[in-house]
């Protein structure tokens, strides 16, 4: 599926985690199917040798800097 970055999906379903998401959906590194955000940067961290912990830590941090800014 070819997205735009300034478009937002309703309701996509992740094939990896399962969750729904609305945002632009992230690229697979493994196989190149849309996949969600967090589970986009899991990846990119997963490549770069991040531990499994410190990579959901992280996104963590992503999400409450994410909501502050909402604010």
């Amino acid at each position: 599926m070819n997205v735009r970055k300034n478009e937002r999906l309703c309701g996509r379903i992740c094939p990896k985690c399962g969750i729904t998401y609305h945002d632009v959906p992230a690229v697979s590194r493994t196989n190149g199917t849309s996949i969600c955000p967090d589970c986009g940067v899991r990846e990119a961290l997963e490549s770069i040798g991040v531990c499994t912990a410190e990579r959901e830590e992280i996104l963590k941090t992503i999400h409450r800097a994410t909501r502050a800014n909402c604010t």
